[in-house]
């Protein structure tokens, strides 16, 4: 889908380093980046290159050392907990390659989990939850336990639980990395159809294949990110 112009997320500047024995291990360096809304951006790099890492940062799930981010136009990266939390339960969705289920839950009570700390009474998020498992094509298995369902499934209750509250930017860390290449192509196609219908989203993998599905991509390399020059070709520095 073509993007609306409105800015969805930006990032001037942002530098990640972790501890070590022997010092700080710098993970992203200097790192900008623009997604407009509507836009289905997909930042490709082999493992260790710092794409997760980004991806929490730019979530909010962690804190950049220095460097600014915005959500809607809102500076958020000086935001206590709180007001951090409320971007991630009502304005991002996050989807991660290990699924994060609750394996003796059913698949409905693992997407209702998304309610929880959302003023929501317990029959309309039922009703939500139902609904995005419908949405993802597992409505007929809403009473299963998570641990009985295919990698492609579970894949697909941690999608819908996304969904259930629907978020304007969907941000999935290596979504297709455990699943076989018919789940992977299902996940794939999913989310081709939630951007269409305008659903922002900015997806990271390893898999250069799904470039394709983006409409801007970058690359990833040492914690450097640079944007890919239009129609593919090598990235721009």
């Amino acid at each position: 889908m073509a993007a609306t112009g409105q800015e969805r997320l930006r990032l001037e500047g942002v530098c990640k380093s972790f501890r070590a024995p022997g010092g700080a291990v710098p993970v992203l360096r200097e790192v900008n980046l623009s997604l407009a809304a509507g836009e289905f951006g997909v930042i490709t790099g082999p493992s260790g290159s710092g794409k997760t890492t980004l991806l929490t940062v730019a979530g909010l799930l962690q804190d950049a050392d220095a460097g600014r981010i915005w959500f809607d136009g809102r500076e958020v990266s000086g935001l206590g907990e709180g007001e951090r939390a409320d971007i991630r339960k009502h304005g991002a969705g996050m989807v991660f390659q290990k699924f994060c289920l609750l394996p003796h839950r059913s698949a409905l009570e693992n997407v209702q989990f998304r309610f929880r700390y959302l003023a929501q009474d317990a029959r309309t998020a039922r009703v939500l939850a139902r609904a995005a498992l419908d949405r993802v094509g597992l409505a007929d298995k809403a009473a299963q336990p998570a641990r009985l369902l295919s990698a492609g499934e579970m894949q697909r209750v941690a999608i819908a639980r996304a969904l259930a509250q629907p978020p304007r930017l969907l941000l999935a860390d290596e979504p297709t990395g455990n699943l076989d290449p018919a789940a992977a192509t299902g996940v794939m196609d999913l989310f081709r159809e939630l951007n269409r219908e305008g659903m922002s989203i900015l997806l990271v993998t390893h898999n250069p294949d799904w470039v394709e599905a983006g409409t801007v991509h970058w690359t990833m390399h040492d914690g450097r990110l640079a944007r890919s020059r239009p129609g593919g070709g090598p990235p721009a520095c």
